[in-house]
């Protein structure tokens, strides 16, 4: 019985006995085997670490087991050192930054306008339409088959060079594609020969989804009625959603060949239905695209029709004197619906001011508009001007009281009469006042709300029964400041050329070294991109000696001096001959012997022009759009400013130091094209009286003849010497009458003034 038993346990533990036993003696065969492979000789710590004949690679060595033959290989054995080799990285990859932050963003403008015009009506019915709505919209561009060769000024204009209507529509449907489908999100498309109420567009397309393929207008069948669906009346416009072009885009030379119409509107109403299964609509997510149909000699005035003053386009208008009246009776609309929102809210927030602390007192004055500027120094105080119908106490030439004209006169009478209506709203029917006089008037302009008034007017009051009595009212007014309106300007680059003009005459040639040291270090050292021009002035009586005693040849021996230090830099002059230095008269000169794109700086040797200015010369300065006229710092006289004083080595641009002479003109940037253009519109008034050109200068020449922007600004990199002109009594009265009133404010400030006196009149007493 035992015996069977421990059978049958052999046979259960039989297999794993054998098995252990078969596992030692590989184990052993193995260690014995891997020791006679590898012989302990004289480097075999390195030979077994570098992994001989590739046997121990990736493997832990066997007998890494101490044992007592290791201790003298363990003693022997010398760690090898791996040096950090550094991972040289991969070139990056350049990224692309977009100029603009919305370029990068995918941000892109609501609302671009195209308008149809013809070489026929762009000249009348397109610039009507350009004046009622450009000022609106941020882009409208006219699209026609072929232009005149002058084309009106402030419209941007593409030409598709044929009058096919067909092939026009097309061509400005690929163009818009082309340039214009990655800026906006709805594109608009109306005839020139349609008047636009463009503020109500622009709201219309503010409420519609960006992602919809919309084609909206005012729906009509097409002809014969042989094909399904409709499409948008061109004469009324149409909105195309840029999802619904971007889904045409593919298709659109497939319509121009396959599609046969002979209207315009009806053709691209095909091509979207046939392509892209799309309707004209009027009407999408509640919002509705108003329309209507002007009779013929229709009057706005007498047209009482609901639709027609809810109308976003009214078509046909038949003249531009039409579709003014029809701006004028629009804008009527909209001004009379900004006010009756303004009285909401002023009626709104009176409303809620109740519940506030302090009560109605928590409400400013006027409603909804900023509160007044509160002063944080004696230096911040705003100064009050005080006026009367007739003049006003705070003049530009410093004078006490002068008379007030101009525009200044029109912004007081529409104060007062502002002023009566406002007081007859408050007391009608019950009042009624009429003015008898302005007794005192208040103005200051406000940065952070517009312009406040305070008048004392004496008005005279009349009752229901018609009796009358004089009164004095006193009340308060505020011009808040509009909507400010961003002015797109043309592109300029700091790349352009600037060609420095520098006249002289005798009594210049003393600060010709100074100015050449200073222009050297700041342009010729840094290769500014400009060139400097001398312009040597001589009257006729120097002009005659110039061969044996020039006046200006130890000018000219310096100017020899630097074009040999510096061998890449020319210095050219041009020598004159005139009796009266005018601009007009050498700017003639130099006009003639420049390209017409050259960029012009005139300025004077006592000016010190570093490249900080010139960079805002080239930027102010736009060909064709505006010219720059900058006000420098004028140093005082240091005999006055540091009276008894240690001069400085360097001028700081303090009140102290000096001032922005207002008073000289001198200083100029402009193209030469914009003078040519200036200069040709004055040769009739030049051919009248020819000391016209005596009479003025450059400046006044671009404000009476150009058209341009005229740019006058203060330029604190701009700064000049102190310097006692030689004013010419023979050029015009107001030239001279500005040269003598610069060297009087040039001699040093009021305080300083004072305190000479002040000790002279101390040294005349002792």
């Amino acid at each position: 019985m035992r015996f069977s038993v421990f059978i049958s346990v052999l046979r259960s533990l039989g297999p794993v006995v054998i098995g252990i036993s078969l596992g030692f003696t590989l184990s052993l065969l193995s260690v014995s085997w891997t020791e006679e492979a590898c012989p302990l000789e004289g480097k075999e710590g390195e030979d077994v670490a570098s992994g001989q004949d590739g046997l121990l690679k990736g493997a832990r060595k066997p007998n890494s087991i101490s044992t007592g033959t290791d201790v003298e290989s363990e003693e022997d054995f010398e760690p090898r050192i791996v040096p950090y080799k550094q991972v040289q990285p991969s070139a990056p990859k350049k990224v692309f930054r977009a100029k603009y932050i919305s370029t990068e963003l995918g941000m892109r403008e609501r609302l671009f306008v195209g308008v149809l015009t013809s070489k026929n009506t762009i000249n009348s019915l397109g610039v009507a339409v350009n004046r009622t709505i450009s000022h609106h919209l941020d882009t409208v561009v006219f699209f026609t088959g072929s232009r005149n060769r002058k084309v009106p000024h402030g419209m941007f204009v593409v030409s598709h060079g044929d009058e096919r209507l067909i092939w026009n529509m097309f061509q400005t449907i690929r163009y818009v594609l082309e340039h214009y489908i990655n800026e906006y999100d709805w594109f608009y498309f109306v005839q020139d020969d349609a008047y636009t109420e463009a503020d109500r567009v622009r709201e219309l397309v503010e409420h519609l989804s960006l992602d919809r393929e919309l084609y909206m207008g005012s729906p009509e069948e097409f002809i014969g009625g042989e094909m399904e669906g409709r499409y948008c009346y061109g004469g009324f416009g149409y909105l195309l959603s840029r999802s619904l072009l971007l889904r045409l885009q593919p298709f659109l030379e497939n319509c121009r060949n396959d599609i046969l119409s002979s209207r315009p509107d009806e053709w691209l109403g095909r091509c979207i239905i046939d392509y892209t299964g799309t309707n004209c609509v009027s009407e999408y997510e509640g919002l509705e695209y108003h329309h209507y149909e002007l009779g013929k000699n229709s009057d706005p005035n007498k047209e009482q029709n609901e639709k027609f003053k809810r109308a976003l386009t009214v078509h046909p208008v038949s003249d531009p004197e039409q579709m003014y009246r029809l701006h004028r009776y629009f804008s009527e609309i909209e001004l009379q619906k900004t006010y009756n929102e303004i009285a909401k809210l002023q009626a709104e927030i009176k409303n809620v001011s109740v519940l506030a602390f302090e009560g109605n007192r928590s409400a400013q004055w006027p409603l909804g508009v900023n509160p007044p500027f509160e002063a944080k120094s004696r230096f911040e105080v705003l100064k009050w001007e005080y006026f009367t119908e007739e003049e006003i106490y705070s003049c530009i030439d410093g004078a006490p009281k002068c008379e007030l004209r101009g525009i200044d006169k029109m912004d007081v009478a529409d104060v007062i009469e502002t002023a009566i209506d406002e007081l007859n709203k408050k007391y009608m029917p019950t009042l009624h006042l009429k003015k008898q006089q302005l007794i005192n008037g208040y103005r200051r302009f406000d940065p952070t709300r517009g312009m406040e008034y305070t008048l004392d007017l004496q008005l005279e009051v009349f009752n229901q029964k018609g009796h009358g009595r004089s009164i004095t009212k006193r009340v308060h007014l505020v011009r808040p400041l509009s909507l400010i309106e961003i002015i797109p300007m043309p592109y300029v680059t700091e790349a352009t050329r600037v060609h420095i003009i520098i006249p002289l005459t005798a009594e210049d040639r003393s600060y010709v070294n100074h100015f050449l040291e200073v222009f050297a270090s700041n342009a010729f050292e840094t290769s500014e991109n400009a060139i400097l021009t001398f312009l040597f002035i001589y009257d006729p009586e120097e002009a005659q000696h110039v061969n044996h005693n020039d006046i200006f040849a130890d000018v000219k021996n310096q100017i020899n001096v630097y074009e040999r230090k510096y061998p890449a830099v020319k210095i050219p002059w041009i020598s004159v001959k005139t009796e009266i230095p005018s601009q007009i008269k050498f700017m003639d000169i130099i006009s003639k012997k420049h390209p017409v794109d050259t960029l012009f700086f005139l300025a004077h040797v006592n000016t010190n022009v570093n490249a900080e200015f010139l960079n805002r010369c080239r930027m102010n300065s736009i060909n064709n759009w505006q010219v720059f006229f900058p006000v420098h710092f004028q140093e005082y006289n240091p005999d006055v400013t540091y009276h008894n004083q240690p001069r400085p080595a360097a001028v700081d641009l303090v009140k102290d130091a000096g001032h922005f002479d207002r008073r000289s003109f001198d200083e100029a940037c402009f193209y030469n094209s914009d003078y040519m253009a200036t200069r040709s519109r004055m040769v009739a008034d030049v051919q009248e009286n020819e000391d016209i050109l005596e009479s003025l200068d450059i400046y006044d020449i671009f404000v009476k003849y150009s058209g341009l922007h005229v740019f006058r600004a203060v330029e604190p990199a701009l700064h000049q010497q102190y310097r006692y002109q030689s004013c010419n009594p023979k050029l015009s009265e107001d030239i001279y009458h500005r040269c003598i009133q610069s060297n009087m404010e040039g001699l040093g400030s009021r305080s300083q003034l004072a305190m000479l006196l002040f000790e002279q009149e101390q040294g005349n007493s002792t």
